[in-house]
């Protein structure tokens, strides 16, 4: 059986809101510095986008492309018409000839994902004719997910027959597990990244225990079959999600969810709008007040990208600096990709070639020895180490306390 460690959302720069940078060249090159064994394209319903990725991938296997020895899966994101998005993986450019030809009835596929003037359950059963794999994308989000526009999965597809449902960053599978009708479903977590940066590629990921790499041997992974299977999600504490409290979207002030119905979700500060962050959406859809986790349920580790770790242990505010990306490479080039550092090293190796700091920032994350100042209203939470209780302005990070 292999171990892959994959991200199956992702978007090219023809979607919009995305780094000119995201091309094949680039994602291929920062998917194997990350340590992903495969990614998925995105927008692959995009003409130009699929006519490039057609010219530059090679067949692997079936359903598996691949590029610099960086594996590919064929994928897209829609949006219905109420404003659902879907994720979809094709197993090959047949069947996504078969699907654009479909949807270009009902949308205008120039946007790297597309608008559709279908139901999710139109948009399931399109899928379903070419053999893909569909379930709603960032299932808890505030703005274009399922259980933004429905209480249930059934609402939405007219049945529970989807192949997975993902997390999104603001939500985790302690989170889902709260909620019965999730109970057979098989959780991803998947970056959506917009560039092709290892701090935004693969923030979040999945590993999957297959057979062989190949289009059915993910399928049977979802359906948890011949030992195929998801064996970890990895992704961010979903308190640092910019969506997990309910917050106003002009200044962020968080709100009980009483206060913001009472409001009628208009800020009482700057009159922005205040958005139901994921915590309070879960406890109206959730039937346990604590997970109830089903046996192939696999572990959830908390995670945040290795240079954000090191931005905030030494005290830089850009990841981007030429010190943060010195002791990222160091220690990339070392262990072999960022995902062996955050998931797989020994923490006291990672201390004999870097800052002991460092260690003791990966070590915090992976125990999940650390709080936080929760994100809400579009603004990303905080790491922060004290009293949960005081007043935010007033909480010590993890760097006043590393610094110690």
């Amino acid at each position: 059986m292999l171990k892959i460690d994959c991200d199956l959302h992702i978007h090219s720069r023809f979607s919009g809101g995305v780094s000119k940078e995201m091309n094949v060249e680039n994602i291929a090159r920062y998917s194997k510095v990350k340590g992903l064994d495969l990614v998925a394209t995105g927008d692959i319903l995009h003409k130009t986008w699929l006519k490039e990725v057609k010219v530059k991938l090679r067949e692997f296997s079936y359903g598996i492309y691949e590029y610099d020895s960086c594996k590919f899966v064929l994928s897209t994101e829609v949006e219905d018409e109420n404003r659902v998005h879907h994720l979809i993986l094709l197993p090959d450019f047949d069947s996504v000839e078969e699907l654009r030809s479909y949807f270009s009835r009902y949308g205008n596929l120039n946007d790297g994902r597309p608008r559709l003037n279908l139901s999710g359950a139109e948009i399931l059963d399109a899928v379903r004719d070419v053999n893909g794999l569909i379930g709603p994308s960032h299932a808890f989000v505030p703005w274009t997910s399922i259980y933004k526009e429905f209480n249930s999965l059934r609402e939405c597809y007219g049945s529970l027959d989807v192949d997975f449902l993902e997390l999104g960053l603001s939500a985790d599978s302690d989170l889902a597990d709260r909620i019965k009708e999730l109970e057979n479903i098989t959780f991803l977590s998947n970056s959506d990244a917009h560039s092709p940066q290892p701090h935004r590629l693969g923030r979040e990921f999945n590993r999957i225990l297959l057979e062989e790499l190949d289009f059915e041997n993910i399928r049977k992974a979802f359906e948890r079959r011949g030992g195929n299977r998801v064996i970890l999600n990895v992704g961010l504490d979903p308190r640092l999600g910019k969506y997990h409290r309910t917050a106003c979207t002009r200044c962020y002030h968080k709100y009980s969810i009483d206060a913001a119905e009472r409001l009628k979700f208009r800020c009482k500060l700057c009159g922005g709008r205040i958005k139901k962050g994921v915590i309070d959406r879960i406890n109206e859809l959730a039937t346990y007040e604590k997970p109830k986790k089903p046996k192939h349920r696999p572990r959830y580790l908390r995670i945040v990208p290795l240079a954000e770790i090191i931005s905030i242990v030494i005290n830089v505010k850009s990841v981007y600096s030429y010190r943060v990306k010195s002791l990222w490479h160091s220690l990339v080039e070392h262990f072999g990709s960022e995902i062996k550092v955050l998931v797989d090293a020994d923490i006291d190796d990672i201390a004999k070639v870097s800052d002991g700091r460092i260690a003791e920032g990966v070590k915090y994350f992976r125990h999940g020895l650390f709080k936080v100042i929760e994100g809400g209203g579009g603004r990303y939470g905080k790491v922060v180490f004290g009293d949960e209780h005081v007043e935010e302005r007033k909480q010590k990070t993890l760097i006043d306390f590393w610094r110690k």
